[in-house]
């Protein structure tokens, strides 16, 4: 499912439910909850949806690779990655 269709999706649902929901209103919803997931994962937070998933940031540690292409031994740094 792509975002655009999450959106519509939103706007179908809410429609069910209340009388008048823009396309506009619907996509204001999902980037809004976009928005709080990421703030949250920022700051270091766990996000827990009930009955969905959790989300949070996990560290990765530095590695050596390999690139395919010239088989040169490069070095990845340590970052975090956010989960689902």
């Amino acid at each position: 499912m792509t975002k655009a269709e999450m959106i519509q999706a939103v706007q179908t649902q809410i429609m069910q439910t209340k009388d008048n929901c823009t396309k506009k209103d619907a996509e204001c919803a999902v980037n809004s909850v976009f928005a709080v997931i990421t703030e949250a994962l920022a700051s270091g937070d766990k996000v827990t949806v009930s009955g969905f998933g959790s989300f949070e940031v996990r560290d990765r540690n530095a590695k050596e690779c390999k690139n395919p292409r010239t088989g040169e031994t490069i070095q990845v740094p340590a970052s975090k990655a956010p989960v689902f």
